[in-house]
């Protein structure tokens, strides 16, 4: 095997963001592009030479040849085992459990996660570290300095060996380990819930609809829903990964799952739906003609979670991201645990839940997860709600309704405006932040502003500082508005507008979030000038 070193010049744009690097395909398609962001990675995380590397991806188009490229360069770069997902496939919570169950010094992920696929779309590639999370700033930026200034790269020259068949194969020094994607995750998943509870269940005519859009989570889904659990094999539909994700937005929300919508709003709707992302560390669920938000998923499985085996014992803690509703710190007060607020990015979770002060995690934007693995898991969390029903044996909108009538309902809402000018899109965010000292004590539609910052975090385990997470405005009337610009884009700017009122009487928990929110909407866009600054009246995604 020959090992080249291949002159190369630094890329300005290789800053990885809230979930590693995502660009355009054309744009990784550039020669040497994806080849300085790997070998920054090898240069600046010496734990790999000579140690275990993860590698897969969800599917989409560039997976192969980033796969190809990436073997060889963990092979020139010394890495003494590669452990890769057969056919190239592994979710984001299947690697994080394959890195922390193997005692790897990390892992690649190819995915841009919930962004389109195809020749036109998105791709993207994230390092995880050896706790199998996100990276934390401190390696994210000392790989982004490393690339500022790389001048060439590693790869060997060889033969691949077959990726579509388990194996352990040789790529020069190197081994490679061909894994079938899904077993390790499965059994990690069989003990944490009571699959015996959910198979009588489904067998006493509970009914499914998992919708995988075309993306990783297809095979996960089918092996454990369908051949460990006995749902009945249409129960998951679209459950082929496409590398164009059939067309599709592989994003689990009311907006681009349409045909899981129209399945549960319809006459014969099943007891529960459930839909994940591109590379299925999201997760959405539905009940029949019921939506419920990832604020009130979490808040829920926290105040169920001892009917749980895996959660038996309670909770050490809870967290959420800040743009996240405050449902779930009303149970952790009445849990009397600890809950953290903490900026947008499953990172920022990492810490925590290495150092066992929360169990639970989870972010508005879809996102749930535990101390499992140290990413939000898609799966996991369909698979908690039906282990949560198999056990209260009560519908999904009545334990809801329960839920309400015990902490209050916090109605909430995500008004997205995508593909802004990103110049505009930052002077609107400035100009907000500009005024906020002389929001404090104002009124506004009729309330009293008792809060308006910039949001900051200090991190209670390592210190780490991280400030400018998103505006905050909180009213006393028990109404919140927070605004931040989108870190998972790859094309314009995305303004992320969230609203939240807290409503604790149970007579008023049956009204339409867009009916109680649209006073507050309304507000936001006075408030932040949103139509004149960029030309929109009105949000092009809500969720």
């Amino acid at each position: 095997m020959r090992i080249h070193t291949v002159a190369t010049r630094p890329f300005p744009d290789q800053r990885p963001g809230t979930s590693g690097l995502r660009k355009r395909v054309a744009v990784f398609r550039q020669p040497h592009y994806l080849e300085n962001f790997v070998q920054s990675v090898f240069d600046v995380v010496p734990e790999l030479a000579g140690g275990t590397l993860v590698l897969g991806g969800d599917g989409r188009y560039g997976n192969d040849e980033a796969i190809a490229t990436i073997l060889r360069m963990a092979a020139a770069n010394g890495v003494a085992r590669v452990i890769v997902g057969r056919g190239g496939i592994l979710s984001t919570p299947a690697a994080s459990c394959l890195i922390r169950g193997r005692g790897a010094a990390g892992g690649f992920i190819l995915s841009a996660s919930h962004n389109p696929g195809g020749p036109e779309g998105d791709f993207g590639i994230k390092f995880n570290p050896a706790n199998g999370g996100p990276a934390p700033p401190a390696v994210t930026e000392a790989v982004y300095a490393r690339s500022r200034e790389i001048t060439a790269y590693r790869i060997a020259e060889a033969e691949l060996p077959p990726l579509d068949r388990d194996g352990v194969h040789r790529l020069g020094e190197t081994t490679v380990e061909v894994v079938d994607p899904v077993a390790d995750y499965a059994a990690l998943m069989e003990r944490l819930f009571d699959f015996d509870r959910i198979r009588d269940l489904l067998r006493g005519g509970f009914r499914i609809c998992y919708d995988a859009m075309h993306a990783v989570t297809g095979p996960y889904a089918r092996r454990i829903l369908v051949d460990l659990l006995g749902a009945p094999p249409g129960s998951v539909i679209r459950a082929e990964p496409l590398p164009d994700f059939g067309g599709l937005h592989p994003d689990p929300n009311l907006t681009h799952a349409r045909e899981l919508v129209a399945v549960m709003w319809g006459a014969e709707a099943p007891d529960l739906g459930a839909a994940s992302d591109g590379d299925g560390d999201r997760n959405m669920i539905l009940g029949p003609r019921c939506f419920v938000t990832p604020s009130d998923s979490l808040a829920v499985l926290a105040a169920n979670a001892t009917l749980v085996p895996g959660y038996r014992d309670g909770l050490a803690g809870v967290a959420r991201s800040m743009p996240t509703s405050r449902a779930v710190d009303r149970v952790a007060e009445t849990l009397g645990i600890d809950c953290y607020e903490t900026p947008t990015g499953w990172k920022f979770f990492g810490s925590l839940l290495d150092a066992g002060r929360i169990t639970l995690c989870g972010e508005e934007s879809f996102g749930t997860g535990s101390d499992h693995v140290r990413e939000k898991d898609g799966l996991w969390a369909v698979l908690f709600w039906l282990d949560l029903l198999a056990a209260r044996r009560e519908p999904l909108p009545a334990i809801l309704r329960a839920h309400w009538a015990r902490f209050g309902r916090h109605y909430y809402q995500r008004h997205d405006y995508e593909g802004l000018d990103a110049a505009a899109a930052e002077e609107l965010m400035a100009a907000l932040r500009a005024r906020l000292p002389a929001l404090a004590g104002r009124h506004l539609g009729g309330a009293a502003v008792t809060l308006a910052d910039d949001f900051a975090y200090t991190d209670p385990v390592d210190g780490s500082r991280a400030e400018g997470q998103g505006v905050r405005i909180v009213l006393d009337d028990g109404a919140r508005m927070v605004f931040r610009l989108s870190g998972t884009g790859t094309a314009g700017a995305t303004l992320r507008v969230y609203l939240e009122r807290f409503e604790p009487d149970p007579a008023r928990h049956g009204l339409e979030p867009g009916e109680v929110l649209a006073p507050l909407a309304a507000l936001a866009r006075e408030v932040a000038e949103i139509p004149r600054r960029t030309g929109r009246e009105k949000p092009d995604v809500v969720t």
